[in-house]
């Protein structure tokens, strides 16, 4: 492997995550690289690769792009969007995958015939389209390894990797797909390592000034906020509900109590029983039904409850009914009113539109990260809560720390939530490395470009 280099190419390179992780791992058996094609269509993405990579060539949709325009290489790397394949995919046994996304690395793989390559895709791959909740994997997998395997003659292996076993303080499981023209690649044998939030929160920054904030912090402590959601759903001591901070307008201790025994109360089996509904999760109560569990004279027991329905933290509702109807696809299920029964009161539930609607505790993890719910997660910064930032968002994955975003915080983070854990990608990466250094030694393989 002396002054040899190998090259790559990186399809849906997305913020190019693949990439450094096979880079470095390369990079550490001693192995230099280069990446002889790019492929990536959203501006953002684009932006950021152009400022942290150097790029030989450059594509945009992998889809119009002719084989006879790719240049020679070693490896593909691709994080592929998994997309259902086509119905007539399945009539015909289910080995065709025209229409998807991976139709394009199978099509590149078939005509350049590299090495190897390293996909990587979603846990939910494992399971999509299973024909049995028992099957080990579905239907969409089998035709993936099918492929790779039988028609293109690789030999595959396949794992889930969650990347909190990688010192990273998220749990992001990802399925990682790897295969060489030569042998299997053992994709175990990883010592875990973990980490906690704190390990990557930066310390300072400007906090959220708010009047939901203002709220938060004139009920809690800021030791007592972290780890708690603000919702009005249940999850016992986890949740700060909408009258714990009085978000809705005042709560006297009274209706405090009123507040957290009917959210519970309204919950259990035997009240559809009395009511002669089917049960549901929540189902509104009457006055006289509400009295046989707050003990308070009815007049006031009344007006604490009226008070809270005005404010909005409860609806004066009839009782919800299950209702089968028979369509030309069978029946459907659903529940409406039922006007014969009396009205009763219920929690207004579901998530609070605010700002945010976690805060994270350093001491823990953080979720995994979705775009459109980490604008909604804080952290606590000394007297303050604030959002994640940019670089802690690049530390969830383990990004370097060169590495930068620049552009908004709400397009860094949909673009983050769509990447890979670079630490996995280093760990799987170094596993192919190892073989393809064993392979060239033996004489079973040699480099498409020799230098």
């Amino acid at each position: 492997m002396e002054n040899k280099t190998v090259r790559f190419i990186d399809l849906f390179a997305g913020l190019g995550g693949i990439r450094l992780g096979f880079e470095k791992a390369f990079e550490n058996l001693g192995i230099k690289t280069e990446c002889v094609m790019t492929s990536e269509i959203k501006p953002h993405a684009i932006s950021c690769l152009e400022k942290n990579f150097t790029h030989d060539y450059f594509v945009g949709d992998i889809f119009k792009v002719e084989n006879s325009a790719i240049p020679d290489f070693d490896f593909l790397l691709g994080g592929f969007p998994c997309q259902p394949f086509s119905a007539g995919g399945k009539r015909q046994g289910f080995i065709d995958t025209r229409g998807t996304l991976f139709f394009e690395i199978e099509r590149i793989l078939e005509e350049k015939k590299p090495y190897g390559f390293i996909l990587e895709n979603v846990e939910g791959l494992v399971k999509h389209d299973s024909e049995f909740k028992t099957d080990e994997i579905g239907r969409t997998l089998k035709t993936i390894l099918n492929v790779l395997e039988n028609k293109l003659k690789y030999k595959v292996s396949w794992k889930v990797f969650d990347s909190l076993d990688f010192g990273i303080p998220q749990s992001r499981k990802r399925i990682f797909i790897v295969g060489t023209k030569d042998s299997k690649i053992d994709l175990g044998n990883h010592v875990p390592v973990y980490k906690n939030l704190g390990s990557i929160l930066e310390r300072g920054l400007e906090t959220i000034d708010s009047p939901l904030i203002d709220k938060l912090l004139s009920h809690f402590d800021i030791d007592n906020l972290v780890g708690k959601s603000i919702k009005d759903k249940r999850g016992g001591d986890s949740n700060i509900h909408s009258w714990d901070i009085e978000i809705k307008g005042e709560v006297n201790k009274t209706q405090h109590i009123i507040l957290n025994k009917l959210f519970k109360e309204r919950r259990k089996k035997h009240w559809a029983e009395k009511i002669g509904i089917d049960w549901m999760d929540g189902m509104a109560l009457t006055l006289e039904q509400i009295n046989s569990f707050i003990f308070l004279p009815e007049n006031e027991l009344f007006f604490l409850l009226e008070d809270l329905t005005k404010k909005g933290y409860l609806r004066f509702e009839h009782p919800k009914k299950l209702v089968k109807e028979e369509t030309s696809n069978g029946f459907k299920t659903y529940r409406e009113y039922d006007e014969s029964k009396p009205k009763g009161y219920n929690i207004v539930t579901g998530k609070l539109s605010f700002e945010i609607n976690k805060i994270l505790d350093p001491n823990d993890i953080a979720p995994t990260l979705v775009a459109t719910d980490v604008s909604r997660l804080a952290v606590p910064d000394g007297k303050g809560l604030r959002r994640l930032s940019i670089r802690e968002g690049l530390r969830l994955f383990g990004y370097p720390e060169w590495y930068k975003i620049d552009c908004k915080i709400d397009d860094a983070f949909d673009l983050l939530g769509n990447t890979v854990a670079v630490p996995v990608v280093e760990f799987v990466s170094n596993k192919l490395g190892d073989k393809f250094l064993h392979d060239t030694k033996k004489g079973k393989t040699e480099l498409v470009i020799q230098d």
